[in-house]
């Protein structure tokens, strides 16, 4: 496994990223006890959950998925850069969601009680919250810190401005601020390149792509298709199987690009990622064993300048690629 560190800080974080959002739903507890097991046998510690999944509105279904997990004791909690989040309703009342000083607290504690530990490492924004001031979402984020339920602080779903404002507003606090920003990042979805990726950069702000694999469109459809075997792409049909519809002739070229490296499918897509800058680690959200083994391929992914120019052609970026204001202006 290969090691980085997570934004501008001294902690250390494997450079893939465990996703926990299908233990539940998806993936039984005990596979899933297995799935994290495995993660550690490959040097995984990066792991990233929030108090929604599992989709039951206020359980923390996933959340409580691993508490159990680390309740097995075998110095699991000490191994595991731990992520989770806040944002999503827990509860039926006004308060039970966003980013009020009141939620962010109560959840917290919330997750800390199904999660089976004393603290978070990486407490994480789940989205932008419009309607609460920042200085009033770090008062509650610097309680955390100096109670010690909280090492770090992070942002999913931010646009570059948000960033810049957060940053800043945490620095005249004498704060730490965000160090990471967790968010949609693929070879389909470039959009953060322009400016969310620039803003992190420049703030020390580590990048962790969420649906590296674009809905399973990236991990070898349809070959797999071809082979006769389930794909999670058009399993879930509806807007997933519109979309591989509409990108049929790109998906064709980017697997026959694939077959011709003797590469994997979505360890290319991974491994384009773990190629970008600012990328800290892709998040995989494997629900078979079997899958978790395959993505540690991606780490022996190797692009030259070839490679990489017959992805942009295949997936352009947007407008004449790079950060604005150069990639729309002179």
């Amino acid at each position: 496994m290969e090691f980085t560190s997570l934004g501008r800080t001294g902690l250390t974080a494997s450079r893939l990223c465990l996703g926990t959002m299908n233990f539940g739903p998806k993936t039984s507890e005990p596979d899933s006890y297995a799935i994290m097991d495995r993660a550690l046998e490959h040097g995984i510690n990066f792991f990233d959950t929030a108090d929604v999944y599992g989709w039951k509105t206020g359980e923390g279904v996933t959340e409580q998925i691993i508490g159990r997990w680390f309740a097995q004791g075998g110095g699991r909690r000490d191994k595991v850069v731990l992520a989770t989040k806040v944002y999503g309703r827990m509860g039926d009342w006004p308060n039970d969601r966003g980013l009020s000083a009141r939620h962010i607290i109560k959840a917290c504690d919330d997750s800390l009680r199904r999660l089976q530990t004393d603290w978070i490492d990486l407490y994480q924004m789940h989205h932008v919250e419009r309607t609460t001031p920042w200085e009033e979402i770090w008062q509650a984020m610097e309680i955390l810190v100096n109670s010690g339920k909280v090492r770090y602080v992070g942002s999913s779903n931010f646009a570059g401005w948000h960033l810049a404002t957060a940053q800043e507003s945490a620095k005249a606090r004498h704060f730490l601020g965000l160090v990471s920003e967790q968010c949609i990042y693929n070879l389909f979805e470039r959009h953060v390149e322009l400016e969310v990726i620039p803003a992190a950069q420049h703030y020390g702000i580590g990048i962790i792509p969420w649906s590296p694999l674009h809905g399973g469109l990236l991990s070898g459809v349809l070959k797999r298709a071809k082979e006769g075997s389930a794909a999670r792409a058009t399993e879930q049909g509806g807007r997933s199987q519109d979309a591989l519809a509409e990108n049929r002739a790109t998906i064709e070229a980017y697997e026959k690009l694939a077959e011709s490296l003797e590469a994997d499918a979505a360890n290319l897509a991974l491994g384009w990622l773990l190629s970008r800058p600012g990328v800290t680690a892709p998040i995989i959200g494997p629900r078979t064993l079997e899958q978790l083994d395959n993505a540690l391929g991606a780490l022996d992914v190797n692009l030259d300048s070839e490679t990489l120019s017959r992805l942009d052609e295949l997936f352009p970026p947007i407008g004449k690629g790079g950060p604005g204001p150069e990639a729309w202006a002179w």
